[in-house]
């Protein structure tokens, strides 16, 4: 959790708001192939990327 509010206060001291997009998207990806990786939809998403 550390990391995360480290990651925030970076963005709002250094005004980097256009990398929020670009972090939601690689922790919801991150998210999906974590959580698919024991399922039996798992090779239906690894056909995505």
């Amino acid at each position: 959790m550390s990391i995360l509010l480290e990651l925030w206060a970076f963005v709002r001291h250094r005004k980097k708001f256009w990398l929020l997009p670009i972090l939601i998207t690689m922790a919801l990806v991150g998210g999906l192939l974590v959580l698919a990786q024991g399922s039996a939809i798992a090779p239906f998403i690894y056909t995505l990327f």
